[in-house]
Order: C-alpha cells, then structure tokens, then sequence
C-alpha cells in the first residue's frame, strides 16, 4: 500500500501503465531531495521542532546519503514508492524515529515541487552555459568570415549576395534572444515553494526565508496556494525555452546541410 492510499484496490495494469518509469526518474532527483531535507531540518532546528543533537544526527547520515547519491549508486529498494519514502527508510534505520522528524512541517507535495525546481534550475544552468558557448563561437566566426561573400537564399532559391559573416552572426542573435526565454524559465523556477506542504502551509512556525537562502533561491512562492498551483507551469515555460533553442538550432543545422548541396 502507498502512503497515500486508503483502503482503496487499484488496478495493477492502470498503475503500471500511469507510474511507468517514476522510481528510475526519481533517481535523477535524488542528491536534491537530500540537499531539501538538509535545508528543512536546518530550519527546524533553527526553529526549535529539532534539538541539536538531533539536527547534526540527521545532517550526518543525510551527507552519507547524498555522497552515495553523487556516486550514481544510490538506489530506490523493491517495494518502496518513490525518492521521498527511501530517503526516510535509510534515516530511520540508522536512527529511529528521529529519522521520521524531517517531515515536520512538509508534505510531499511541497517536497517533490523542490526536488524539481532545484533538478530543473541545474539543468537550466547547464544549457544556458552550453548555449553561450555557441554564441561566442558564432560571433568569432562572423567577424572572421564577414568579407567571404556566399548567396543570400529566397524559397531555396539564390536571391541576393550576403556573407557568411552575416549568416553566423544571424543564428547568434537568435541564441541572444532564446537565452532570454531560458533567463525567464530559470527565473520561475528559482521561488522556493517549501513551506507550502499540501497547498495551505503548516501550522508550524517554519522560517521559509531560512530554506530560500540556505537553497539559494533568488525569492519565494509567497502565496502556498499558488506554490501547488504551479504544478506543471514551470516545466511548461522551461519546455517552451526548450523548443525555441532547438527551433535555432534545427535551422542551422538545415542551412548547414543546404550548403553541402551541389548548389
């Protein structure tokens, strides 16, 4: 039985087919579900739901965990539903019910909207370097080439004389501006949603602005409503990003291979 379950049977063919590869992806997430949970008992801590020795108990084994998880050999175990559940069984068969303290004052939903952001926010990072990488190159290229004159295209016709100058520095702008749509969607995902449990935040004191800085967050998702309703937002503006790059690229690529024709 999940941990969300009632005593509810569900259909084992819908529920292979709906969860499909969920605990493989969740290994992706599994270092930032640990760098969550070091954050939130930190501020549990600093709150007073934790003692101290508790805290430098659960932080220990947590470091032990994300090592593993860095190493690529961290896994999720049979039986167990997902990144959240594995993490909690490792601490509490180090340390008992201490182990079961990082959930004070988080939900799951919160949890698993932090686990992304803090994934999505990395990845981001990665291809925006990667893109400005390419920038450069095609502006090095453009100035390079900009007296070496090739044919301006019109429907796949030669139209007028243009450079190749002109044609690389054509396909850096547009990384320019796709770097924009990037800079957005990295924005977005840069609120920290934790403290918003379920969607209606917690009867706990918890200090969100602690998590925001300890996970280096430019700011927050002030209202816990909107923290959930978020759900999918995020990955829908980092997907539109996604595609404006790969639109660039895909049309280098076919000017690319339209210049090794025989024309």
């Amino acid at each position: 039985m999940k941990l969300w379950e009632k005593n509810t049977q569900v259909n084992k063919e819908i529920e292979r087919f709906t969860i499909g590869r969920d605990r493989e992806m969740d290994l992706y997430l599994a270092k930032y579900d640990v760098m969550g949970s070091m954050a939130h008992i930190t501020m549990l801590g600093h709150i007073g739901l934790l003692t101290q020795e508790e805290l430098q108990l659960l932080l220990t084994e947590l470091r032990k965990i994300y090592a593993t998880a860095e190493k690529g050999e961290f896994i999720i175990e049979e039986g167990i539903e997902d990144i959240h559940s594995q993490v909690e069984l490792m601490l509490t068969r180090k340390l008992g019910d201490v182990g079961k303290k990082i959930h004070s004052g988080r939900s799951r939903n919160d949890q698993i909207l932090l686990d992304l952001k803090l994934f999505t926010r990395t990845e981001i990072k990665e291809i925006a370097k990667a893109t400005e990488q390419l920038f450069y190159v095609l502006i090095a290229q453009s100035e390079k080439y900009k007296q070496i004159l090739m044919p301006g295209y019109t429907h796949l016709q030669i139209a007028m004389p243009s450079s190749f100058g002109l044609w690389f520095g054509a396909y850096a702008e547009s990384l320019a501006d796709d770097m924009l749509f990037l800079q957005t969607a990295f924005r977005i995902c840069n609120r920290n949603p934790l403290g918003s449990a379920a969607g209606y935040g917690s009867s706990f004191p918890l200090d969100r602005s602690l998590t925001t800085r300890l996970l280096g967050f430019e700011s927050l998702n002030y209202n816990v409503v909107y923290a959930q309703m978020g759900r999918g937002k995020m990955e829908r503006n980092v997907a539109f990003a996604l595609a404006s790059l790969a639109a660039t690229l895909s049309k280098l690529a076919y000017d690319a291979c339209l210049f090794n024709s025989q024309n």
